[in-house]
């Protein structure tokens, strides 16, 4: 079954909503650059908020290791998530499971950073160019994405109720994320947009 992720959750009743349609987790964006930035306190509320058995991602782009280790602190994610040309070896730092995401708007130039993140729980490829903050509704060329790597995928960048089934029938994801495909505005999540990814995905997996 591919997991579902919805992320820049910015208030409690869009993150329960997602969490009853069958969310798997709710990713929480700290990145100063985000159009879908939330604070320590209202992330909190929101994780306190969460029935059981729903993971939690806090999301960083190229932010320094105190402002990682504070939202650690106060919001006691389930994983972390890093955005920008963080190494390995930086991320490992912080003695959480994290996931990586892949800036796949590049093309051919982003293959070789596939293979630079050995200890991330999962790689998140998304759609939006290197360099340039997550979110963007991109999507990038699924076909040149690699049949064997070594860690989970999670598919991002540019997913709706649309296409997601076809990403799922097509490359057949661990997981996959969306965030600016289930809004009405950046942060506000529309209830049908919702259903209607999940419901697609859930359809997808049977087939």
């Amino acid at each position: 079954m591919t997991r579902i992720k919805c992320c820049g959750m910015t208030r409690i009743e869009d993150a329960l909503l997602a969490a009853q349609l069958g969310a798997d987790a709710i990713g929480l964006v700290f990145a100063a650059r985000s159009k879908r930035q939330t604070t320590p306190a209202r992330a909190r509320e929101i994780v306190a908020a969460l029935p059981p058995f729903v993971a939690t991602v806090a999301l960083f782009m190229d932010d320094d290791a105190d402002r990682v280790r504070q939202v650690i602190d106060e919001v006691q994610p389930s994983l972390l998530q890093f955005h920008g040309g963080e190494t390995d070896g930086w991320c490992m730092q912080f003695g959480r499971p994290f996931l990586k995401a892949i800036a796949m708007g590049e093309g051919a130039a982003a293959l070789p950073r596939l293979r630079e993140y050995p200890q991330a729980a999962a790689l998140l490829l998304d759609g939006h160019g290197f360099g340039e903050a997550g979110g963007s509704g991109k999507a990038f060329d699924w076909s040149m994405l690699p049949h064997e790597l070594a860690q989970p995928v999670i598919l991002a960048g540019g997913l709706h109720s649309g296409n997601v089934a076809d990403a799922v029938r097509l490359l057949r994801p661990w997981a996959v994320d969306v965030a600016s495909g289930v809004e009405s505005s950046p942060g506000i999540k529309d209830p049908d947009k919702l259903a209607a990814f999940i419901r697609a995905v859930r359809a997808a997996d049977v087939e």
